[in-house]
């Protein structure tokens, strides 16, 4: 799970660098590192609501009702 999590979050911050107009090379590996790492974190974050939002589901309640 870890590794998926990794390889999405460096995807992401990839595209993230590309649509600033530069590329991975440009920048130092510090600062790639925290991008990657804000990418894993949203990845993460994104994970537990949705995870919140099915158990919710599961448990019969809504949100909207």
């Amino acid at each position: 799970m870890k590794q998926h999590i990794r390889e999405k979050a460096i995807s992401r911050a990839k595209t993230r660098i590309y649509l600033h107009g530069k590329r991975p090379e440009e920048y130092e590996a510090e600062i790639l590192e925290a991008i990657v790492k804000e990418e894993e974190d949203k990845i993460k974050s994104d994970y537990k609501n949705k995870s919140i939002v099915m158990l919710l589901a599961a448990l019969g309640l809504s949100f909207w009702t």
